[in-house]
């Protein structure tokens, strides 16, 4: 069986010709896999002395895995001419190694508690189609209407455009084992599909952003101390990590909680952990020579993501608890092509189309806009275990109405989202022009998008996590990373309605001033939008707060003058008038560019005037608002001097007179 499979998944091309060829990490192209059962799914209950045994085997096996395919890949020539070949040297040997190692597993376990039954059953392998041969001739076409890679090649000598001379072959990827065309689609053909539980009363409605960057320092490795702790290389694929900076397969909890941390706020020394993504352009990385890397099909250049996002939501139905120090998520299959998509949570899309969401393919990305992959992370927690043997029973995701399994309760859902500046793939000529890019796998995963997946450990200090959790349960905005809407600021509880109340927000005894007519502070860019590099504002963007520098008063070292009793009551309202009275009435940006010259979006408090009115307006003076304004006080104050001198004449009359009588 497995020679038939080998031997028709490697016909293709035209003339009949065996569609392979060696590739430049001596990995040889083919269309056959290794579909193994995944033991350590199975194992949901074991002791927690016997877990760093068994961790060792199940990695263990992972690498036989490993070998073997990669023998397969490199023996097409032995498998043509002898059918038995692929049997007798590749699978039966497995078999065999598989059979004792599930052994040392069972034995493991029965030490110290129930031995586990049926684990010998696993141990056989099968050869299956990987789907990466090439087609029949006048086929080729996937969804997005391209042909498939290496229909209008040579076999496989032809270098690739960047010189490197890397061959592509017909089975796509340059290391022979992935991606091909057809594990890619048109975003833009791809109908919106996302959909969110409404939310409910006792929704916890806040988000908690961390900002932990995009692994700039170039943090990497093939360890995996979630799975396969204590255990070199595995994962058998490059990990990008952001977070604490003590990642690898033999920290200890203590090593992580002493550990440095790439994040803003110093009390998040989390790990955050991802597959890398490379770009299929020749490039020999650091790892081109090393298990995890080249040697097990994991070939060309790493891509740095251009932003990485972690926020912590809430849950649409209750409010969230708190999250156990050092609890371990994993979140996707990294086996999922083989085990089949129970677990998967690969989510692909791009920029400015995250309404729409691929599960089990690579976007190809219109131009100007970035290939974006999330993950939303388990979100119910069974209240007593920061891990378990299969790394997954003691987590669980809510159902589609946000309500956890019985006996499990809501805790704040990480939400991982990283986007890449990469361009959409030439398919016609198997990525030659423009290069394929694909996520690092097991290499007998093929690369295939459906396998990607994302690692997660709490090393939040319990205050900073005490935070998140109050921040989250109370509807706010808050975290290191957060991005305020416009008109609030990170910390705050969003405003349902704007006021419609007179003066209300304003401090007890401050002038009332005019509502803005456009927000307060420079919006923040959606994360859909497709960036341009522009980064002191975005087309669009106008910064205008609804005041200009004709509310403020012009800088002065005098004092104005005094108003003349000739002045009008007009004038000393004029002069008199807060400053308030005549915000936002002069609307517009004082460099042209739609933005205050500071570049934050706000006006500033002093500068020269650039109102069109040809006499600026005098200070505010420190006198009541009443002053000048014509009311009953101010005409008595006016009125008294003239009556006591009407009074003084008529006297001074008087006395005249009586003075002539006598």
């Amino acid at each position: 069986m497995a020679a038939n499979v080998y031997a028709s998944a490697t016909d293709g091309g035209s003339g009949g010709e065996p569609a392979q060829t060696r590739s430049g990490t001596g990995v040889r192209t083919a269309g056959a896999t290794i579909d193994c059962p995944d033991v350590g799914s199975r194992l949901t209950s074991v002791p927690e002395q016997a877990r760093t045994e068994v961790d060792k085997e199940l990695a263990l096996l992972d690498e036989q895995i490993a070998k073997a395919y990669q023998r397969l890949s490199e023996s097409a020539q032995q498998i043509q001419q002898d059918s038995g070949f692929a049997d007798n040297a590749i699978m039966n040997p497995l078999k065999e190694k598989r059979g004792a190692t599930l052994e040392r597993i069972a034995i493991a376990i029965d030490r110290v508690g129930d031995r586990p039954e049926g684990l010998d059953a696993l141990a056989a392998c099968t050869v299956r189609d990987s789907g990466n041969q090439a087609p029949e001739q006048g086929e080729g076409q996937d969804g997005s209407g391209e042909e498939q890679p290496g229909q209008e090649q040579d076999q496989g000598g032809q270098e690739q455009g960047n010189g490197q001379g890397q061959g592509q072959g017909n089975n796509g990827g340059q290391a022979g084992n992935g991606p091909v065309a057809a594990d890619f689609a048109d975003i833009t053909r791809v109908q919106p599909n996302v959909n969110s539980p409404r939310q409910q009363g006792n929704a916890s409605r806040g988000t908690f952003a961390t900002s932990c960057g995009v692994n700039e320092n170039g943090l990497f490795n093939s360890d995996n101390i979630i799975a396969a702790p204590g255990v070199t290389n595995g994962a058998h694929h490059f990990h990008d990590y952001v977070g604490n900076q003590a990642n690898n397969a033999f920290a200890s909890d203590q090593d992580l909680a002493n550990a440095g941390t790439s994040c803003d706020d110093q009390g998040d020394k989390s790990s955050y952990y991802w597959p890398v993504l490379r770009v299929q352009n020749g490039t020999q990385e650091q790892d081109a020579n090393s298990p995890g890397g080249g040697i097990e099909g994991n070939a060309g250049a790493i891509v740095t993501p251009k932003q990485v996002t972690l926020d912590f939501v809430g849950n649409p139905r209750d409010k969230v608890t708190a999250m156990p120090r050092l609890l371990r998520i994993i979140t996707g299959d990294a086996k999922a092509f083989v085990n089949g998509t129970a677990n998967a949570n690969a989510s692909w899309s791009c920029t400015g189309f995250e309404d729409r969401q691929l599960k089990d393919k690579y976007p190809l990305c219109p131009k100007g806009s970035d290939v974006v992959r999330s993950f939303k992370f388990q979100s119910c927690w069974d209240g007593r275990n920061i891990d378990s043997a299969n790394h997954r029973t003691h987590v669980a995701f809510a159902d589609a109405s946000g309500a956890c399994p019985s006996g499990f309760r809501p805790i704040p859902q990480l939400v991982q989202r990283i986007v890449y500046d990469v361009d959409a793939p030439s398919l016609k000529d198997g990525g030659r022009t423009t290069p394929l890019f694909a996520v690092d796998s097991f290499p007998e995963q093929l690369h295939k998008p459906v396998t990607d997946h994302g690692d997660f450990i709490n090393v939040f200090d319990e205050d900073l996590m005490g935070e998140m959790v109050d921040c989250i349960n109370d509807g706010r905005k808050c975290g290191a990373g957060a991005e305020a809407e416009p008109g609030e600021k990170p910390g705050e509880e969003p405003s349902q309605e704007p006021s419609q109340e007179p003066g209300a927000g304003e401090e007890p005894g401050e002038e009332p001033t005019k509502a803005p007519e456009a927000p307060q502070e420079q919006p923040t860019r959606t994360p859909d939008a497709p960036k341009d590099g522009n980064a002191g504002g975005k087309p669009g963007d106008t910064g205008n707060d609804g005041k200009d520098e004709a509310s403020n008063p012009p800088a002065t070292d005098k004092p104005a003058p005094e108003p003349e009793p000739s002045d009008s009551p007009a004038d000393e309202a004029e002069v008199y008038a807060t400053p308030s009275a005549k915000s936002g009435e002069q609307g517009g940006s004082k460099d042209g560019t739609g933005e205050d010259s500071d570049g934050l979006g706000q006006s500033q408090a002093v500068g020269t005037a650039t109102s069109a009115a040809a006499t600026p307006a005098a200070p505010p003076r420190t006198e009541p608002q009443a002053v000048g304004s014509g009311n009953l006080a101010d005409t008595g104050a006016q009125l008294w001097p003239a009556a006591a001198g009407a009074v003084l004449v008529l006297a001074g009359f008087v006395v005249l007179r009586r003075a002539r009588r006598s």
